[in-house]
């Protein structure tokens, strides 16, 4: 059996950059790396995939990791069902641990790690414009974002924070005992792949 986490994100030619940067976090969590990552771009491609994989590749442990991009609400299938824009129906296959939220987005990971935050963006970052609320899961999708660009925008290097440029390089290098210590959602993961991987 094989591990395959389908994650939103990686649009276009970034998909690479994407796959690989999830990889090297998560091999931060898992001690034997037998798993497969595939970036599937926007959301609705995500849940496409993993729908289809549990069709087609019904022995691997398939595993679906999109943002919640918002507050949640009951497990994390019931806010996919019940979110407007997704209203995603559980497949029949699928079990409750297989769908997993970065809460709210994967930025919000970022927060936990101020080290790697400051680290990265050198001279002139301002830490202090980052939330002081430890549990990141509470912060909106919106003051995450607003808080990274004010924070990184009078870096002398990096320059204001950015998708594209910017997240996937951090992905790999924050901590993700902070993560976990700081989002329940991410702690969740975390522990189905530990066990998933040690099977």
């Amino acid at each position: 059996m094989s591990v395959v986490i389908f994650v939103e994100g990686g649009q276009g030619s970034a998909k690479n950059a994407c796959r690989q940067a999830f990889r090297i976090f998560f091999e931060k969590v898992i001690a034997r790396r037998s798993f497969r990552v595939v970036a599937s771009g926007d959301r609705g491609s995500a849940f496409k995939d993993f729908s289809l994989a549990l069709r087609q590749n019904p022995d691997d442990f398939n595993i679906l990791l999109v943002d919640s991009e918002e507050a949640v609400q009951g497990t994390s299938w019931q806010h996919l069902a019940a979110r407007e824009g997704d209203g995603w129906v559980r497949p029949v296959a699928a079990r409750d641990d297989q769908a997993h939220l970065m809460v709210q987005v994967m930025e919000s990971w970022f927060l936990a790690d101020r080290r790697v935050l400051t680290a990265y963006y050198g001279q002139g970052f301002n830490v202090s414009s980052l939330p002081g609320q430890p549990n990141i899961e509470l912060i909106s999708k919106r003051d995450v974002f607003q808080a990274l660009r004010l924070a990184s925008k009078n870096t002398k290097t990096k320059g204001e924070y950015h998708k594209t440029r910017h997240g996937f390089d951090l992905l790999e290098m924050i901590e993700p005992n902070l993560v976990r210590a700081a989002s329940a959602h991410a702690g969740n993961l975390f522990t189905v792949l530990q066990r998933e991987t040690a099977a």
